[in-house]
């Protein structure tokens, strides 16, 4: 039944992580911008063409370009015949207007005026001067017949001088007929040609190594629109959906594979492959939103976050992979894919390079720097193989850079962040508890300063032993650092602390100080929670005596009842035992520190046979059954072990007084 139920939990654990990944995967391909588009080609005017040569796949017809095009309108306007018609009532209309000012007119001047106005009309009057082009023509139309018409044919105001006749008497008999020239300029426009030539299959459009002209360029561009137009033709939303899905799930795969057969840990452990979804997701997400924005923006997103963060919870291999994988599902999304897989996975894995070491905040300004010459070396690179000159460097692409150095630093908070949201532990948090200035330390030092010696010496000497075998140093140090700060609630019923004397276990049973023995332990857990301590550095609180019995309070309670008629259980550390390398290692250095400094003799045989005896006691009582140590590292550990004890607690030359 057992065996079953622990299937049954497997089999869900492992439908949680596919579905988790699946869910990813799914999201980051529907957040992003979808269209139908064909073949797009990285090229740019004036660089050398890097691909095979471009040969065109069907006929297709190249389009004049836009100031092209203008420039050839413009010609046609300028071209275009502007036509008139006779107002045959303008001239009834001028002598309306005369005999309105019959009354204030002298009979002579009012004849005159009369006189002219007839003999302008016989010629026709135009308000206003013509503005025709050269080449241009111009034709009146009386009824259905026209003539041409040339400059100065015709009055205009420009000919008469200013005052009543021309200001306001007479009106235009000859009008620009406003329809007739729109439907002539409309009428030539539609004639012009849009194309400017036809590229035949098979002919070739640019080689290999050949500059791309303008010229070039513009047939590229035509192909591209062409392809784009037969694609959308055939497009389908949801078969690109379908694909882009799968290409995203086998990328995931390919991460699910390698953690499960390199780093199984973390498969295991839902918070991680939650964590790992939630930074591919947030960056995808911030990815697409700038591609919605523009897409030639795409280097601005700080996707080195990825790897800085996954090389601070983990280690390289794990930050290079899961980085990787988040680019080729990326890459399958944005334009100019090969541009962007090669800057960021160049500049990704400097990052990981760079953060390996990640200990203090100052490092970041260091990383950004990093980044920012990544990218910059990158592009730098590349313009000088394609264009063989600096002139054609772009500063804007070089502010792009430094704005995405700049972005990458809310790594930092986002570390915090993911610390908090999923109950893990950075480097950067371990060295900030490894400061003996702490909270918690600072009360153990003040209330248990004999406990705080011990941690301190225990913590120095695990972190030695953690370098020589292999394993988290850092993480042993600060564990052996606070897994005794329960001894604060009750210093002097410890050893190490009692200065006067006096031992306050002599007026209690063996059971009562068994009990306050263990509850270090207990209220050790208790003060961690209060320190908001992480879950990793409470670790080494319970386990660091595993389920051993306090040896001397138990030696005495066998004594009174050789018969065994008492419960144990009382003289049993809660556990459980240690399950980490690092967990293992400060309990055997915790007893054999406590041990080696109550000897009286510190000889080397005496201290040899201690460390040995200690040791093999944990083995024997099966306290390092569940940790990863082998024969080896525990060979290591007694040997540096007793150099360690020996160094620290070996007797002293007595200095002979000298009299003066």
């Amino acid at each position: 039944m057992s065996s079953i139920l622990t299937g049954t939990v497997k089999r869900l654990s492992l439908l949680y992580r596919i579905f988790a990944m699946l869910i990813t995967a799914s999201l980051i391909v529907l957040i992003f911008p979808h269209e139908g588009r064909g073949e797009h080609y990285d090229y740019k005017v004036g660089a050398v063409w890097r691909g095979a040569d471009l040969v065109a796949p069907y006929d297709f017809v190249v389009l004049k370009d836009a100031e092209q095009m203008r420039s050839e309108q413009d010609a046609e306007r300028q071209r275009a015949t502007v036509y008139y018609r006779v107002d045959s009532t303008a001239h009834s209309k001028a002598l309306e207007k005369i005999k309105s000012y019959e009354s204030s007119i002298k009979n002579g001047e009012w004849r005159k005026i009369r006189r002219q106005v007839d003999s302008i009309y016989r010629i026709g009057y135009m308000e206003h001067v013509p503005n025709w082009t050269e080449g241009q023509r111009a034709v009146v139309l009386e009824g259905n017949v026209g003539h041409e018409c040339r400059q100065g044919e015709y009055v205009t105001a420009a000919d008469l001088e200013a005052g009543l006749l021309r200001d306001s008497i007479l009106t235009a008999s000859i009008v620009v007929d406003e329809e007739r020239t729109a439907l002539e300029l409309e009428s030539r426009l539609s004639q012009l040609s849009y194309q400017s030539r036809m590229v035949m299959e098979g002919d070739r459009i640019v080689s290999k190594g050949e500059e791309v002209t303008e010229e070039t360029a513009q047939v590229i561009e035509n192909l591209e629109a062409e392809q784009d137009r037969r694609y959308s033709e055939r497009y389908s939303l949801w078969g690109q959906l379908a694909g882009q899905l799968l290409l995203a799930a086998i990328a995931f795969v390919a991460l699910y594979m390698f953690l499960k057969n390199t780093r199984h840990p973390i498969l295991e452990d839902d918070r991680k492959v939650l964590m790992v979804m939630v930074v591919i997701l947030l960056m995808a997400a911030i990815t697409a939103l700038v591609t919605r924005v523009n897409a030639d923006w795409v280097l601005l997103v700080p996707l080195c976050i990825v790897p800085i963060l996954m090389r601070v919870f983990f280690d390289m291999r794990v930050a290079l992979y899961i980085h990787l994988t988040t680019v080729i599902i990326l890459a399958n999304l944005v334009p100019n894919s090969f541009e962007f897989i090669f800057y960021q996975l160049v500049t990704g894995m400097m990052s990981i390079i760079a953060v390996r070491s990640l200990e203090r905040r100052s490092q970041f300004f260091t990383l950004a720097a990093v980044i920012f010459a990544s990218y910059s070396f990158i592009y730098t690179a590349g313009v000088l193989s394609q264009d063989t000159n600096l002139l054609s460097l772009d500063a804007e692409r070089y502010l792009m850079f430094l704005l995405n150095a700049t972005l990458t630093l809310m790594a930092y908070p986002l570390i915090y962040l993911f610390e908090r949201l999923f109950g893990m532990t950075t480097n950067l948090t371990l060295m900030e508890l490894s400061n003996t200035s702490h909270e918690a330390l600072r009360e153990l030092s003040r209330r248990a300063p004999g406990t705080f010696q011990h941690s301190v010496q225990v913590a120095n000497i695990s972190e030695d032993l953690m370098n020589e075998i292999g394993g988290d140093a850092l993480l042993a140090k600060v564990g052996a650092l606070y897994h005794d700060i329960g001894k604060v609630r009750n210093p002097q019923y410890f050893t190490e602390n009692q200065t006067s004397g006096f031992n306050p276990h002599e007026e209690l049973d063996y059971a009562e100080s068994a009990s306050i023995i263990t509850r270090h332990v207990t209220d050790g857990l208790e003060l961690a929670r209060q320190y908001g301590l992480p879950a990793e550095v409470q670790d080494f609180i319970r386990t660091h005596h595993g389920t051993t019995y306090t040896g001397y309070f138990f030696a005495k309670e066998k004594e009174l009842h050789p018969d065994g008629d008492f419960d144990a259980s009382l003289f049993r550390y809660p556990g459980p035992r240690p399950y980490s390398r690092e967990t293992a290692v400060v309990m055997i250095v915790d007893t054999v520190e406590a041990a080696c400094r109550s000897m009286k003799e510190h000889t080397k045989e005496a201290t040899d046979k201690m460390v040995d005896n200690l040791i093999d006691g944990k083995i024997k009582a099966g306290q390092l059954d569940n940790c990863p140590l082998n024969y080896g590292d525990i060979s290591k550990i007694r040997h540096i072990l007793k150099e360690k004890m020996m160094s620290i607690y070996h007797v002293r030359v007595e200095y002979p007084t000298i009299k003066s």
